[in-house]
């Protein structure tokens, strides 16, 4: 029963940190990086009637070429209130209302956005291995009260081994996701 429990935590740890990678990719794409992105639009919500409402279910996002979004509202009433989102998110571009559709306009990143932009993305990437650390101990706190109720120190030792192992391999994806933003930040 005790070995039930001990697999039950490092199951938890697993999927608690493939929950934190997820976490990071997802805010990651946020981040622009100068080439247009329907994801930077996620997070953003439009007043719908009276409630708020994602921006991809009132209109449709597409991409034009590299630097260029389209919002085409399904309703063309939806237009202000998309416009307005668009500039209380604060995504430093200016939305462009032809009348019928939207065009975001991505302006090429000086050095500095650049800069602030990784500092950004480096943030979170901090976030998600503060978060992998947090895992980790809970984890071995949990094995540890495993041995009051009878697991044995090698086990416990193992154990405790297994969950620095999976931190390690979690915190080296975490590096790489950031290398690979900076790649893609620096490459336009």
């Amino acid at each position: 029963m005790v070995t039930e429990e001990l697999e039950l935590i490092m199951d938890d740890a697993e999927s608690s940190m493939k929950k934190a990678i997820a976490h990071l990719e997802s805010e990651l794409t946020k981040i622009r990086a100068g080439k247009a992105s329907p994801a930077m639009l996620d997070g953003i919500n439009v007043e719908y009637y009276g409630s708020p409402t994602p921006l991809n279910q009132v209109a449709n996002v597409s991409v034009l070429d590299a630097r260029t979004i389209s919002i085409q509202p399904w309703e063309k009433n939806m237009l202000a209130a998309i416009e307005r989102a668009i500039l209380q998110a604060n995504i430093g571009i200016t939305p462009q209302n032809d009348g019928v559709q939207i065009r975001l306009f991505m302006p090429p990143l000086t050095e500095e956005r650049r800069k602030e932009l990784f500092r950004k993305a480096s943030a979170e990437g901090e976030h998600s291995k503060v978060a992998i650390r947090n895992i980790r101990r809970d984890s071995i706190e949990h094995i540890k009260k495993l041995q009051k109720d009878g697991l044995s120190e090698d086990a416990v030792k193992d154990a405790e081994k297994d969950i620095q192992l999976m931190t390690d391999k979690y915190i080296v994806l975490v590096d790489k996701h950031l290398a690979a933003k900076e790649k893609e930040m620096m490459a336009v």
